[in-house]
């Protein structure tokens, strides 16, 4: 696996929808997987991915879990369906994020992540309960494979987040930050979320967007090319290497349109190559 520099520059890509050549000609070296929950992690899949990573001498940070059944169409959408949140599927996560952690361990990946849904504030909420309990047990699996568990950013303000890590108390536990997400879901500037999440961030996402419309109660911001949104790259770059930051940033772009998307990310990688410096 090739040796990163600090802030190494990387994307966020997704098992079946792309492939490591074609997320490697964008100019990066290393990444985050994202898997479906309908993707089958099975033996012969961890030794394909496995053999594809070292044949292109491409280093995989992270692992993410996606479920079968969310839906980020709006904001009360996003509180019913995804994550850990919803009772109905609990067990069903639980049990495929294990799988996860398996698939990881078995490439060699010392990191999984995912969004757990809406943390309720109030840490007597029988959600709220429910929720740290499962958690507790995903770092606890994680753990036997030397593996740190990294909750994704947006769905609930910096200090509400801060709180659960520090009541789930789990050494293995932190944060994959995703500035944008802070503004698609209208929780807080991303740049002041950092500064108190800073020590916990496990990852980082490089991602844009703007706020939700105030006119569209329950929409979701409308996410942007890096550098044409709200977060203001240049500021958020300044602040991981104010905090200390020296992992990698993952360039993620979700929008249907498969070769714009890629267009948006290899012209994202020309951004933050300049702002690393």
């Amino acid at each position: 696996m090739p040796v990163l520099r600090d802030l190494e520059i990387g994307a966020m890509f997704w098992a079946v929808r792309d492939t490591v050549p074609r997320i490697k000609s964008l100019g990066v070296r290393c990444g985050q997987l994202g898997v479906a929950g309908d993707v089958k992690l099975d033996g012969v899949a961890a030794r394909s991915w496995k053999d594809e990573l070292a044949r292109e001498d491409f280093a995989l940070a992270t692992v993410f879990a996606a479920y079968n059944g969310e839906s980020y169409a709006d904001i009360p959408t996003v509180q019913r369906t995804v994550g850990f949140i919803p009772p109905a599927t609990r067990a069903e996560r639980e049990q495929r994020t294990y799988e996860i952690s398996d698939f990881a361990a078995a490439l060699g990946v010392k990191s999984i992540a995912c969004h757990i849904g809406f943390v309720p504030e109030d840490e007597k909420h029988a959600d709220y309960i429910a929720v740290r309990e499962m958690v507790r047990r995903i770092c606890d699996y994680a753990a036997r494979h030397g593996q740190t568990f990294a909750l994704e950013t947006g769905q609930e303000p910096a200090r509400t987040l801060l709180h659960f890590l520090n009541d789930a108390g789990r050494p293995n536990l932190g944060i994959n930050f995703d500035p944008a997400n802070m503004i698609l879901y209208g929780t807080g500037d991303p740049i002041e979320a950092l500064g108190i999440l800073g020590r916990q961030v496990i990852s980082v996402h490089a991602k844009d967007g703007d706020w939700p419309p105030m006119d569209k109660p329950g929409a979701l911001g409308t996410e942007r090319p890096l550098g044409q949104g709200s977060v203001g790259m240049e500021r958020f770059v300044g602040k991981l290497k104010e905090i200390g930051y020296t992992g990698d940033m993952n360039i993620e772009r979700e929008i249907e349109d498969l070769e714009q998307r890629y267009a948006d990310m290899a012209m994202a990688v020309k951004l933050l190559e300049r702002l690393r410096g």
